[in-house]
């Protein structure tokens, strides 16, 4: 045993540099192994491949206000026989200890820990040398656990007993005695560490001590259970009559406690009452306090309320109080320019003073107060005044304004000089009672309809008359030769080029009109919005296009007075509101700007006359102005280019009828030949209008192109029809000449490139079916010979054909001999009757090469069928015939 510890203390030593400092309870070598089938496999235990180590249980030397930890070291052995560390437990981990049911020995026993990251892992068995190594690791363990963490783990296949018995008779103790109320504990704690308990959980050794005893005193009266039995009964008999006997002797001294405690009853019930006194007068007394206190607070609150009270008045009063600056404002102050900053701030003041007795801003309680209500209406009716005498002053003011302007004759056009419409002067001074407008919005939005409509009704006359004079001076300072309407007529022979006069003077003036109102209108339209207080965003004016230069009359530049209206925010609550303020606005747009486009008109209709195709141009020149435009509040104004544009539209499409009417005249003619008068003329309508065109107005000119070329070409046939003997011959030089005529523009116009294809294919027709007409009068019993041929080939065989009356060998030599007996002279009797219906030489080339073409395919398929059903007859070979035609 001796031996045993020394080696245990050795171990010790040499462990105790691998633990880190840390203090070391107990060392003890280990064999390391794994069960191959886990805890407890079929095969025995599992001591496979064991490993040698070494267990040490150690503890930390607590630092201030910390408690000491535990911890259960594997050490391994190194190469060179030193120990090293090899892994490391917390102690409050463990939560298991298991022997090993399989070995017989009882040496093997496993650690299970709570906090292994695999819990399918078996974990390792350790094997001890013997049952002595096992007891003390095992109880040192145990002891701490239950001494440093309060609490051990659940020990499994270990008799917990057996265990402590070891422990008395192995491990030397020190019995250690601390006294307390109840008598001496005794505790059980190693020769090495005596703070460390072995079997504080189980029976003591005084009390094992004592059972012995017992147990050694009645051991040999154990054999019969009844003397026994009745051997304990006399023994409680006798420890009863002692009991007894000690209590009477204790009886004088119940007598004196049950006298005491008789006194100190008296005593309390006096105790008692006195206290039951002194409790019903405090009550009085914290009622009588309660009372106090409720009266001092009913007299503070109503103080405060009183000063409240007073406070209130006092705002309310000087809410009632009028100004008498401001009344005699109201109710009689002037209207003039110097005077407008008083009567704004007078505005100001009522629109504050009426929105301030209203419940929003005035406590509901204070509403139907006599004084409120009768301030209230004093001043409504200071409110009706002032609306009143402002209204009348603002109509008599709009009308004087416009009055002033139409009597000066130097504000309008004259003779021999254009004048710009020149509104400055005039929105300047509006622009005086913007803000007294504003402000009687605010007090009667209804009053602004009557103001409106004055506004409108005044200037209205102001710009009609001034379109009136301009576009009567720009009419009569342009110097435009008028043209002649009769474009496609057929009594203007086509080597005459009517309507070369330029006329570009006339679109120039109507695009002048247009720079010079539409920007106008644009920028009344936006001050009036303004200016009349319409809740609507703010007008952009978009200005004149950029490819449209403004001239710069009277040498005065073209300048807009802008309100520079902030935009307003918008929300989807305000669309609403907003879409029936546009309603309105476009309304009075309608009263401000009606009758000004009959001078408008009155310039489109001029420049039609002049000359038609400048409707051309003018569409342009309009819907260049559209897109510029907005639908916005000026609304009027492109509703007025929309009217210019339907106009310039409807009276150009009047112009087309005219020229188709002038088309189907030609029809009436009882026999036309040679190309039609409309046919060239239409190319050089076509260039013109493409010259005019600039790339606007597109869809006009491609509209007017499809209506023309289909009344051309529907009465190109009907002329055809009328003598069916030359109808080819009228059709093929027309379509030729349509297709001369245009061929430039047919390459960039997409609208008469269809018609172009479509004239092709309608010349190809008539070529062929002329063609063919002068062939078969030629060689008309050649070419029907070649027919019936053809024809029987469907229903008999080549061989019989041969057979067939009017198609044996003997008729076939008479046809030849017939047929083709001089054909060189039939051959120049086809160019001959060819050239003789043509009107254009220069066709006749053309034609001539077809029409040999069209021979030599006819008798070439005539040769084969002639060889394939007579075979030994002799015939004109193909490329002897293509050598006379030749010729």
């Amino acid at each position: 045993m001796a031996k045993s510890r020394a080696d245990d203390e050795e171990l010790r030593r040499a462990c105790e540099p691998a633990v880190g400092g840390e203090r070391v309870l107990v060392v003890v070598r280990v064999a390391k192994s794994r069960s191959i089938l886990g805890k407890a496999g079929r095969f025995g235990l599992g001591r496979h491949m064991a490993k040698p180590r070494v267990l040490a249980l150690t503890t930390t030397q607590p630092s201030k206000g910390q408690s000491p930890k535990a911890h259960l070291h594997v050490l391994k052995y190194s190469s060179g026989g030193v120990i090293e560390p090899a892994k490391l437990y917390k102690l409050k981990h463990l939560t298991k200890v298991e022997v090993v049911p399989n070995d017989n020995s009882g040496c093997t026993f496993m650690l299970g820990f709570d906090n292994l990251r695999s819990q399918s892992v078996t974990p390792p068995q350790w094997t001890m040398r013997n049952i002595d190594d096992r007891n003390r690791l095992l109880l040192h363990v145990l002891n701490v656990c239950k001494e440093i963490l309060g609490h051990i783990p659940k020990v499994v296949g270990i008799d917990v007993v057996e265990m402590a018995l070891w422990a008395k008779e192995n491990i030397p103790t020190v019995n250690n005695e601390v006294k307390n109320q109840d008598g001496p504990v005794a505790s059980v704690i190693t020769q090495r560490d005596s703070q460390v308990t072995v079997e504080r959980e189980l029976v003591s050794q005084a009390e094992e001590e004592d059972m012995e005893a017992l147990l050694g005193t009645y051991v040999m009266g154990i054999g019969e259970a009844e003397a026994f039995s009745e051997r304990l009964k006399r023994e409680l008999h006798a420890l009863e009559a002692a009991n007894v006997h000690s209590l009477l002797e204790s009886e004088p001294l119940i007598q004196q406690v049950l006298l005491g405690l008789e006194a100190v009853t008296a005593s309390v019930e006096d105790m008692d009452e006195w206290l039951r006194i002194f409790n019903v007068k405090l009550r009085h007394m914290r009622e009588d306090i309660e009372s106090i206190e409720s009266r001092n607070n009913k007299l503070e609150m109503q103080s405060l309320n009183d000063q409240t009270l007073v406070e209130e008045l006092d705002k309310l009063l000087e809410r009632l109080r009028i100004p008498s600056e401001f009344a005699a404002a109201l109710t009689g102050g002037s209207f003039d320019e110097a005077r407008m900053l008083k009567n704004v701030e007078a505005c100001e003041w009522l629109t504050g003073a009426i929105s301030s007795l209203e419940v929003p801003k005035l406590d509901p309680c204070y509403a139907n107060m006599r004084a409120v209500r009768e301030k209230r209406a004093e001043l409504e009716k200071l409110k009706v005044t002032f609306v009143r005498r402002a209204s009348e002053f603002l109509r008599n003011y709009f009308a004087s304004l416009v009055d002033f302007m139409i009597s000066d004759k130097s504000y309008f056009s004259q003779r021999g000089q254009l004048k710009r419409p020149d509104h400055a002067d005039l929105r300047y001074k509006c622009r005086t009672y913007a803000r007294l407008l504003q402000h009687l919005k605010s007090l009667d939005k209804n009053c602004l309809v009557p103001l409106r409509k004055a506004y409108c009704h005044s200037l209205n006359l102001l710009l009609r008359r001034e379109a009136r004079e301009f576009a009567n001076e720009l009419r009569a300072s342009t110097k435009a030769s008028r043209n002649p309407e009769v474009w496609l007529e057929a009594s203007t022979g086509s080597g005459q080029s009517p309507n070369n006069t330029d006329t570009s003077t006339v679109s120039e003036a109507y695009a002048k009109m247009l720079t010079i109102f539409i920007p106008l209108l644009v920028d009344e339209s936006s001050f009036f919005a303004h200016f009349m207080c319409f809740d609507v965003p703010a007008l952009v004016s978009p200005g004149v296009p950029s490819n449209i230069k403004r001239d710069a009359l009277d040498g005065d530049d073209a300048h807009d007075d802008d309100l520079s209206i902030m935009d307003p925010d918008e929300d989807d609550t305000e669309l609403n509101d907003i879409s029936s303020e546009f309603g309105a606005l476009n309304e009075a747009l309608q009263e401000l700007l009606d009758g000004i486009q009959e001078d408008f008109y009155a310039v489109v209709d001029w420049a039609y006359k002049i000359d038609p195709l400048r409707c051309i141009s003018m569409h342009g020149i309009t819907e260049r102005y559209l897109s510029g435009q907005k639908a916005d509040a000026a609304g009027f104004v492109r509703k007025l280019l929309d009217d210019l544009e339907s106009r310039i539209s409807m009276q150009f499409n009047k112009f087309v009828d005219e020229a188709c009417h002038q088309i189907e005249r030609n029809e009436r003619n009882v026999r036309q030949m040679g190309v039609l008068s409309y046919i060239p003329r239409f190319a050089t309508l076509a260039t013109r209008m493409e010259q005019y065109i600039q790339g606007q107005s597109r869809d006009l000119v491609d509209q007017a192109y499809t209506k023309l070329v289909s009344i051309m070409f529907s009465t190109l046939e009907k002329i055809a029809q009328a003598d069916p003997k030359y109808a080819d011959i009228v059709l093929l030089e027309n379509y030729a000449a349509f297709q001369n005529s245009l061929y430039d523009l047919a390459n960039v116009v997409p609208t008469l490139a269809k018609f172009y294809h479509q004239a092709s294919e309608a010349y190809e027709q008539a070529c062929t079916r002329h063609i063919n007409m002068i062939i078969y009068i030629q060689f008309e019993r050649l070419f029907q010979f070649h027919r019936k041929i053809e024809d029987l080939m469907y229903t008999i065989t080549p061989e019989e054909i041969p057979f067939q009356l009017g198609l044996s060998k003997m008729d076939l030599r008479k046809m030849i001999k017939s047929s083709l007996s001089g054909v060189d002279k039939l051959i120049n009797a086809m160019y001959r009757k060819l050239q003789k219906n043509l009107t254009s030489e220069e066709l006749l080339p053309s034609l001539w090469d077809k029409c040999k073409k069209e021979f030599l395919d006819k008798y070439e398929s005539f040769v084969q069928l002639v060889g394939k059903i007579y075979p030994n007859e002799a015939i004109l070979s193909v490329a002897e015939m293509r050598e006379l035609a030749s010729m």
